[in-house]
């Protein structure tokens, strides 16, 4: 029997730059959770991954928003999988990870499904997850990332670039990633499951 179960990670910062464009993911994932109403609980402390974070954990979706800063997610990352696999005594081919992350090469409240392997453009949260979490340790695992708009700087330069992803939401900036993104992720989300268990029944069928 089909029986979806998603950990889904949004990747961003940390006070004090909490409110700030590289923490889209935290707040498409928080707008995702009041869209989806009584059936996804509200944000709460709770601990993962050995850490302090919030959390809204059902059935088929444990939303969880990184607890560090972004260039250091990866370790907290692997943690938070590993545990969760352990805690639910889940084999990896039962537990899609799904990442929500910022993108700077999107405009604004776009959202794309990004294959695991594709490009990390940069993006030093990727990064360090990649290299804490590989693929060819968990064979079966179903690994995506879900990308969030956030538009680009005139100049491409790091320091443009760091200032510009450090910079603080304006209200309009939060109200498209709000309003507009967290139904693209939900839609996201649906294709991810509706494609696992497209697979799902063909190995169900295979003699």
């Amino acid at each position: 029997m089909f029986n979806p179960r998603f950990l889904i990670v949004s990747l961003g910062n940390q006070a004090p730059y909490y409110d700030c464009l590289h923490s889209a993911g935290h707040f498409a994932l928080a707008s995702l959770q009041r869209l989806l109403g009584p059936s996804q609980p509200s944000f709460t402390s709770e601990r993962y991954g050995r850490k302090s974070c919030l959390a809204s954990a059902a059935h088929t979706y444990t939303m969880l928003q990184s607890p560090t800063q972004m260039n250091s997610s990866g370790p907290w990352v692997a943690k938070a999988w590993r545990e969760m696999l352990e805690n639910h005594q889940l084999n990896q081919s039962e537990l899609s990870l799904v990442l929500v992350h910022d993108d700077l090469e999107e405009d604004l409240g776009r959202v794309r499904i990004r294959k695991w392997k594709a490009s990390h453009r940069g993006h030093n949260g990727i990064k360090s997850v990649n290299a804490n979490l590989k693929p060819a340790d968990f064979p079966g695992a179903r690994w995506s990332r879900i990308s969030i708009g956030i538009d680009r700087p005139e100049t491409r330069d790091h320091v443009s670039v760091a200032d510009y992803v450090l910079r603080k939401l304006t209200k309009h900036q939060k109200d498209v990633i709000e309003t507009q993104a967290a139904p693209r992720v939900l839609a996201c989300l649906r294709e991810l499951q509706d494609n696992w268990e497209d697979d799902y029944q063909k190995t169900a069928q295979t003699p």
